[in-house]
Parts: structure tokens; C-alpha cells; sequence
């Protein structure tokens, strides 16, 4: 095995290894696989593996959607993995239990906060997977069933166990999930209840960075908007997405000319300045509730409520830019 230098201790090349394929890990598809295997290893670098045959499945090559059997062996070729990134501080680990909502054997829900990425990499040491994992050792197979943007506080579902991702997963995909947000918009919202159906398409920026604009050669993407309050200035809505784009609720919300209170990458820059000086420091946008069906058909509802710093902004904040509009200044 090839020795780390000096100026790489974070890495090490690892040798070959044969994995044998558990029963609840059957249907997980082979590139998610890998990079569960090879942590720290790059999305491009694992599928550049599997193009050049380096990963075989039971000696034969296999491309990136392959769906893994129990029982499969997997060859995972020599390559440099992350050997791991400083443990995050024990202070930051424990706050994430303190933010569960709730917990069973398959699932474990969690009121993420804002500021945290619900996963590490691209620059970022530890998101709340890491973070959990640290304060439970026990939660070692832990994996995201949906996602949330860095910003956005509120409800996050996670699998204890690969069968209960896959199936919450089937659920998603089969529109079977129930999700719903609450945003402070720009202005006031004048359209009543309505679906937004929009087709959205992702570009990459400098430096990979990912932009979402309304384009007529985006995947589809639907959001259904309704009024919770006004309050002239601003408006409170409740956001339900049909489909699960990237910034979808914002990019949306954006196209209808109403964007998010804070929202740095697709908001009103007048507007997150009048909000930042009333003490908003954020995007207004919280993952207020979630609900599907268990296994058993049992219906299962989260609800996590309104973070602090956004509830002060609606009682105070709000007031005040609503006086500084009127006063004309």
C-alpha cells in the first residue's frame, strides 16, 4: 500500500477490497454504494471508476445505476480516501440531540437549524449527518432521506436503516410525502392559493457554485402557494412542493415577482437590506412540517416550530419596516 506524504495526512491510498453485499443493503444503486465506501473520494472521481471497469460486481463491470442484490461482491479498486476530518466540536454534536424531534428504530427526525448543511463536503467539515454520528457511534449507517438548503431551518427526515430509506424514498419518488414551508415573501401577495408550474433548470457557476433559473428546458417543478397573513410589505406563505427541485420554492417565488425575505441568492437586494437592519440575518424559509405513511400504513406527521430568530422578525421586525414604508423614508 502506498505510504501518505507528509503533506497529505488526511488521505491514505487504500488497497483493493471485496465487499459482500448485506441484505439491507440490496437496492442501494452501486455509485451511491461507492461513495459511502470511499469517503472524502469526489462524485466524478467514483464515476470515472465505474466507466473504466475499476468496480466490478461479481467480476463483471457494471454501470452507475446498477441496483446491488444481497449477496453481490463488490471490487473497490485501490484509491485515496479521506481518512477523516477533525472531530467537530463535542458542544456542536450534543446541541444536534438536543434539536430531535423525534426517534424509533427506522427513523429520526431532527429540527435542523440554520447555517448547517444537512452533509459535509464542498468546503464544509461537518453537516448534521456528521454531527449526529459523532454524538451517537451508534447511528453509523444514518443516511438522508431528502435534503434542505443550508439556510432553510425546520423538519429533516433520516433513516436508521437501510430499508426504511428505501422505502421513504419509493414514497418521494411516488409523490406519497406531504411537505409544507413557511416563507416570508416580498410585497403583497395578491394570487390567492395557486400552483406554481414552472420548469426549472440548474447551472453551475463560477467555481461549481449551482444557480437555478425558470427555463422552459428545466425538469418540471411544481409548488402550490397559499396566503397564511399579509402584512403589506411582506407576506407570509405556506409553501407545499409537489416535486423536489433544487431552491425550488425560491426560485419560484422569485418568478412570481414575490422573493423570499433574505434570500441573498435570488431575493431583492433593497429588500434583505431593510430586513437585515431589523434584525433578519437570514432567508426567511422554514421546513414548518412533514408527513407520510409507515410501513404499516400508520400516518406519520412532523412539525417543528417556528425558529426563534424568524418568529421575532414577524413580531417585531416586521412592524418596523411596515413604519419606515409608510413614513416614505
Amino acid at each position: 500500500m502506498q505510504e501518505n506524504s507528509p503533506n497529505d495526512a488526511t488521505t491514505r491510498v487504500s488497497g483493493v477490497r471485496k465487499v459482500r453485499v448485506s441484505e439491507d443493503r440490496a437496492g442501494q444503486r452501486i455509485d451511491n454504494f461507492l461513495r459511502s465506501e470511499l469517503p472524502g473520494v469526489p462524485k466524478g472521481r467514483v464515476y470515472r471508476l465505474l466507466r473504466r471497469g475499476e468496480v466490478r460486481v461479481n467480476g463483471g463491470r457494471i454501470r452507475a445505476e446498477y441496483k446491488l442484490q444481497e449477496g453481490d461482491e463488490v471490487r473497490i479498486p485501490p484509491v485515496r480516501v479521506n481518512v477523516g476530518a477533525p472531530p467537530p466540536p463535542a458542544k456542536l454534536a450534543a446541541g444536534m440531540l438536543d434539536r430531535l424531534l423525534y426517534e424509533d428504530k427506522r427513523l429520526l427526525v431532527i429540527d435542523k437549524p440554520t447555517g448547517v448543511a444537512v452533509h459535509g463536503g464542498s468546503g464544509i467539515s461537518h453537516g448534521v449527518i456528521e454531527l449526529l454520528r459523532h454524538a451517537r457511534p451508534d447511528l453509523k449507517e444514518l443516511a438522508l432521506v431528502h435534503r434542505i438548503d443550508r439556510e432553510t431551518s425546520g423538519c429533516l427526515v433520516m433513516a436508521k436503516r437501510r430499508s426504511a430509506l428505501r422505502e421513504l424514498h419509493e414514497r418521494f419518488r411516488e409523490g406519497q410525502v406531504e411537505k409544507n414551508y413557511l416563507a416570508l415573501a416580498v410585497g403583497d401577495w395578491q394570487f390567492g392559493e395557486q400552483l406554481i408550474d414552472v420548469p426549472l433548470q440548474v447551472q453551475n457557476r463560477k467555481g461549481g457554485e449551482r444557480h437555478v433559473v425558470a427555463s422552459e428546458n428545466g425538469k418540471e417543478a411544481q409548488t402550490r402557494v397559499s396566503l397564511s397573513r399579509t402584512y403589506g410589505v411582506y407576506s407570509l406563505l405556506q409553501c407545499a412542493p409537489v416535486t423536489g427541485r433544487t431552491h425550488q420554492i425560491r426560485v419560484h417565488l422569485q418568478h412570481a415577482g414575490h422573493p423570499i425575505v433574505g434570500d441573498e441568492r435570488y431575493g431583492d437586494e433593497e429588500a434583505n437590506k431593510l430586513a437585515k437592519h431589523f434584525g433578519l440575518k437570514r432567508l426567511f424559509l422554514h421546513a414548518q412540517s412533514i408527513a407520510f405513511a409507515d410501513g404499516s400504513g400508520n400516518e406519520m406527521h412532523f412539525t417543528a416550530p417556528l425558529a426563534d430568530d424568524l418568529e421575532r422578525f414577524l413580531t417585531v421586525g416586521v412592524i418596523e419596516a411596515q413604519r419606515l414604508k409608510k413614513s416614505g423614508r
